[in-house]
């Protein structure tokens, strides 16, 4: 019997010194799977809800930026690129204590497919009444 436990043991402490570090490193090259799910989730209902259909929609997907924002909202936020404004990206993200949508005042100014100008606050085509900045709470 004792051999069993041990070996039982073994087992577990194999596992947990090879699963947590496996863990680690995944979320930190993929972002939190839980938050990712929120914005999933929440922001394209939000988009729907806005009135907006995927024909005025050119670009929408989950980022993870690599720098530190807002801390009111979960880190990893939604982009999105409307038709009509095919040079700025809209980002969105979910707040952590209520897991509402807010679309932030900045956005990015798009040159090319992967290059970006300055942010902007101006008011435009899609800003919503209520936005949040992006660099506020950072500390």
């Amino acid at each position: 019997m004792p051999s069993k436990k041990v070996s039982i043991v073994l087992i577990t402490v194999f596992i947990i010194i090879i699963g947590i570090p496996n863990a680690f490193l995944y979320v930190l090259n993929n972002g939190n799977p839980i938050n990712k799910y929120y914005v999933e989730k929440h922001i394209p209902a939000h988009l729907s809800e806005m009135g907006y259909s995927k024909q005025d929609i050119v670009l929408q997907d989950y980022i993870e930026p690599k720098y530190l924002i807002n801390k009111d909202v979960y880190h990893g936020h939604y982009r999105v690129v409307f038709k009509d404004e095919p040079n700025l990206e809209y980002l969105y993200g979910i707040t952590k204590n209520d897991k509402e949508v807010v679309q932030f005042c900045e956005k990015e100014t798009r040159i090319g497919d992967n290059s970006y100008g300055d942010m902007t606050a101006e008011k435009t085509n899609h800003s919503e009444e209520i936005c949040l900045g992006y660099f506020e709470n950072r500390e």
